[in-house]
């Protein structure tokens, strides 16, 4: 039995959103979810997120962070091999590599690692042309030009626009 959304009717009366609709298709066929290591997605503010994970036993140098179009990529690999002999090993330390979506103008701001935790800052930048303006109700700016520009008559002593 499959549980799987048909998307084509949004196909037919949306615009520029299938960017969104392969996303919602591709979490549709996730098959084994990994969750490791933990992780917290925190919205900071109204255009400041944070995402922080649990990566202990991991240093500075044994994690990468990359910022993709649309993607960020989070990855950890143990550097140090040590040949100790382990009575209980329940510190995992195995490598991982973790795949965020990111909308667009979506910023990584910076990254930090304290305590075990790695805190990637995120902020959503949108560009000034993108942001909502509001629209003046009266005549056309073509309308507006003209009349800015139209000779000035004189009539009965009078100056008339």
């Amino acid at each position: 039995m499959r549980n799987e959304f048909d998307f084509a009717p949004l196909y037919r009366s949306s615009i520029g959103f299938d960017r969104v609709f392969n996303l919602l298709n591709n979490a549709q066929r996730v098959q084994a979810v990994d969750t490791w290591p933990p992780y917290n997605i925190v919205k900071a503010g109204d255009d400041d997120y944070r995402i922080v994970i649990a990566v202990a036993g991991f240093g500075e140098e044994d994690l990468s962070i990359t910022h993709e179009r649309n993607v960020l990529i989070i990855a950890g690999e143990k550097t140090d091999k040590e040949d100790a002999q382990y009575l209980h090993h329940g510190i995992a330390g195995r490598s991982f590599e973790r795949r965020f979506e990111l909308a667009d103008h979506v910023k990584v701001s910076g990254a930090s690692l304290k305590n075990g935790l790695l805190s990637v800052e995120l902020k959503l930048e949108i560009p000034e042309e993108m942001k909502p303006r509001r629209i003046p109700i009266g005549a056309s700016e073509a309308q507006q030009v003209e009349k800015q520009t139209a000779p000035l008559q004189i009539e009965g002593g009078k100056q008339v626009a």
